[in-house]
């Protein structure tokens, strides 16, 4: 059994079998990770968790690293930039009066200031391109979204977590885009998210699904051969576009294997109940603190290694004491000194929750470092003044991950580099194997790997 922090409880794990095929497994040295198996006459056999197994490797060999994981977070409608950014930069900032809330955890995140998309306009409908970069959103007429970012990174992982990534939501739209340019379905109820992770659901239930996921194989099976038909009579453009299609088929068939290599394994089991739904929709902080809570399981089981989530928005007034108006018109406050400072007392309650969040990450042991020391926290929006609706100067807490924090980069808010350089710097922390994403001109500047 794996220990939680006190609010959780306990944990036990299935066994950790690669859903991969054995070509994309290593072949050489002793790589126990957390299971390892006795094979003889055809047969696989997993053997318990065996300290002496995990903590000996033979020939040199280390063990397997603990998986790299990112979290996307978007609190729409900005934060106070007064109060978010410190007046100085490098690594003797004095702490802003929202970043003494983060006090504790000073060596564990970098604060970034002047950063944003080139070519997204001051509107809401910036949200849009917060992971993409794609242009001009608040033009909504012939805009065209683009990959976001945690899809690139889904797909790195394809294969290696039950589920690529998970777009949360606490309003019903989310961050997360497709190489078409399609929302990626959002979940809006931290009830079935977690029923989708740690429950199996009835027997009939289960059965049902493996049918559907069968009939899906049938249905791509029987559109392949149709297809083939047509390519034999098809001029040379239609055959390009045949090509296409078959791409996106063998991809679907990808991950209808995965799904069902997955369907046929049990799920984490966690000793945690059920999360209950808010149904204030004006409870911003009571909304975060249910997603962080689940945010932290779904990576601590290992569900899933990339998780997009939206934060609240809300124009109703929130729960909150001292706080009598919504918070949007607080964020358009127009310099109202009353309203400044209920905005300053929401906004403080919301990032509490962002801080206890990254507690649950440092409190959880890992392999031998933290959950926080393998999983990229990204916190910003994608209003840099709400108020105004500017999209500049955008504000970015950047935290774990195994990179060297504990600063302030600064950049000019009118020569800056774009905000899809920290996305570059990410993406090839986990692995991604590339110098560009959307407007990037590479890596960010200032911003270290450790080891």
């Amino acid at each position: 059994m794996t220990a939680f922090p006190a609010r959780f409880g306990t944990m036990a794990m299935p066994p950790d079998d690669s859903p991969h095929p054995p070509s994309r497994r290593a072949t050489t040295g002793f790589r126990p990770g957390r299971r390892r198996l006795l094979r003889a006459g055809g047969v696989a056999l997993a053997l318990p968790l065996l300290d002496s197994l995990s903590l000996r490797p033979c020939r040199g060999d280390s063990p397997e690293p603990a998986p790299r994981r990112m979290v996307f977070i978007n609190t729409p409608l900005g934060l106070h930039p007064p109060f978010f950014f410190p007046e100085t930069a490098g690594r003797d900032y004095a702490l802003s009066p929202y970043l003494e809330v983060f006090q504790e955890f000073r060596e564990d995140f970098t604060v970034i200031s002047g950063l944003a998309h080139p070519d997204v306009g001051p509107s809401h409908d910036s949200n849009y391109s917060f992971l993409t970069a794609a242009p001009h959103p608040e033009r909504r007429a012939g805009f065209k979204n683009s990959v976001s970012v945690d899809q690139v990174a889904a797909e790195h992982l394809f294969g290696a977590t039950r589920f690529p990534s998970l777009a949360l939501s606490c309003e019903g739209f989310g961050l997360s885009w497709t190489r078409s340019g399609a929302p990626v379905p959002t979940e809006s109820w931290p009830s079935s998210v977690f029923a989708k992770l740690f429950l199996e659901g009835r027997p009939e239930e289960v059965a049902a699904r493996a049918r559907q996921l069968a009939d899906g194989r049938s249905v791509l099976d029987a559109v392949r051969l149709e297809a083939r038909r047509l390519q034999r009579d098809a001029s040379p453009v239609d055959r390009e576009k045949l090509d296409e299609y078959f791409t996106s088929i063998r991809e679907l068939e990808q991950r209808l294997e995965q799904l069902e290599a997955w369907s046929r394994r049990p799920k984490p089991k966690v000793d945690v109940k059920p999360p209950v739904n808010v149904a204030n929709s004006a409870d911003l902080v009571g909304k975060s603190r249910v997603w962080f809570d689940l945010v932290h399981l779904a990576l601590q089981t290992d569900s899933t290694r990339v998780i997009t989530l939206q934060l609240l928005g809300t124009s109703s007034v929130p729960p909150i004491a001292g706080v009598n108006q919504g918070h949007h018109d607080l964020s358009h406050h127009g310099r109202d000194p009353a309203k400044i400072a209920q905005l300053k007392t929401l906004e403080i309650e919301k990032l509490k929750t962002l801080r206890d969040f990254l507690g649950q990450l440092r409190s959880t042991r890992e392999a031998d470092g933290t959950l926080l020391d393998r999983t990229m926290v990204f916190f910003s929006s994608n209003l840099g003044d709400a108020g105004k609706h500017s999209v500049k100067n955008l504000p970015v807490m950047f935290a774990g991950g195994g990179f060297r924090h504990g600063q302030h980069l600064a950049f000019d808010e009118n020569n800056h580099p774009p905000l899809c350089n920290l996305f570059v710097s990410m993406l090839q922390r986990l692995g991604v194997e590339t110098d560009r994403f959307a407007s990037s001109t590479g890596t960010l500047t200032g911003l270290q790997p450790v080891g």
